[in-house]
């Protein structure tokens, strides 16, 4: 008897083969016509935007959150 377990990771890994083969990255290198690409971004920008402005929004909510849960606790 065949395992259920073994079958399903095998039709998964061979789907997941066939998507990565027929997605064919090669045609990002050629530009379209309506490719308009952005300045590049300096290290510092990169690391401000996708590194110190998500944790700051993280800070700011979770502070106005708690402020929010002190103020309904002294109220009760």
């Amino acid at each position: 008897m065949v395992n259920k377990n073994a079958v399903r990771a095998g039709a998964v890994t061979v789907g997941t083969t066939l998507m990565l083969l027929m997605s064919s990255p090669a045609f990002a290198l050629t530009p379209d016509d309506g490719d308009d690409p952005a300045p590049r971004l300096s290290v510092a920008e990169t690391v401000g935007l996708y590194v110190v402005a998500p944790v700051v929004l993280f800070l700011l909510i979770a502070g106005l959150v708690m402020i929010g849960d002190k103020s309904r606790k002294q109220s009760s």
